[in-house]
């Protein structure tokens, strides 16, 4: 009985591909890739999301151990809070972030009288908003890993002497290695394919914002071939990076 509706469900889910598959210009394809806005495009999504993908590491790891190791009050509403991102709509993330960082914004009005730092509408602002949407997946995979670690090896380590910054860097972090590369392909793939929150707070600017998505949408209203072109690289993009995350998850299990 449940077989009719997980073929209908399958074929819901794999048909797009195939039409994208199917309908694309095979025979210019080379050309199409080689052409300087394709090409900026695919560079500054690049840079972005690798850029956004450190950012995360650096906030969400220790944020990831925060909520994992050290109990506090409201530590359920601070959970709830960093996931929020991953529900949240990204235009209202990206209207969010205009109204903090923008240059009448809470932050940003302050960075840009004091230190004449401006992050809306610039690269900075596409790795900033990357960042915003990409680390929840980098925070939960990591703090579901420390709490799946087993704490003998710190308690070991640290009756034999070591500093917590030790058993942190020597213990802990080897313990948690493969939850951290996890969540950060997962990190990276979400910051590569980031559209709402990005064009809403750096805009859609070739060469300094316009990001791949951004190139897709922009070249659906006047060259769907070459939109279909860049969906293409997008979609090898991901098809990568499940390939690399089963890899992980069949070696761990």
């Amino acid at each position: 009985m449940l077989l009719l509706p997980a073929l209908a469900g399958l074929a819901f889910l794999v048909l797009p591909l195939v039409g994208l598959l199917v309908r694309a210009p095979w025979s210019t394809l080379g050309t199409r890739l080689a052409e300087p806005q394709v090409l900026e495009a695919l560079r500054l999504s690049l840079v972005s999301a690798t850029l956004a993908t450190v950012l995360c590491l650096l906030l969400g790891v220790p944020l990831a151990w925060l909520l994992a190791r050290v109990p506090f009050p409201g530590a359920r509403v601070v959970r709830a809070l960093v996931t929020v991102p991953l529900v949240l709509p990204p235009v209202v993330g990206g209207v969010a972030l205009l109204l903090v960082l923008g240059r009448r914004g809470l932050v940003g009005g302050w960075l840009d009288s004091a230190f004449g730092l401006t992050l809306p509408f610039t690269t900075a602002g596409v790795v900033l908003a990357e960042t915003f949407v990409a680390m929840p997946f980098l925070v939960i995979s990591v703090e579901g890993a420390l709490r799946a670690a087993d704490l003998r090896f710190e308690e070991a380590a640290a009756t034999l002497g070591a500093t917590r910054w030790t058993i942190f860097r020597r213990v802990t972090l080897p313990l948690v290695a493969p939850g951290v590369a996890a969540g950060a392909i997962l990190c990276w793939a979400r910051a590569l394919g980031e559209f709402g929150a990005t064009i809403t707070f750096a805009g859609n600017f070739p060469g300094r914002t316009q990001t791949m998505p951004l190139a897709v949408y922009l070249a659906l209203e006047t060259d769907p071939q070459a939109a279909i072109v860049l969906s293409l690289v997008l979609l090898a993009v991901s098809v990568v990076v499940l390939a690399a995350l089963r890899d992980r998850w069949v070696s761990a299990s």
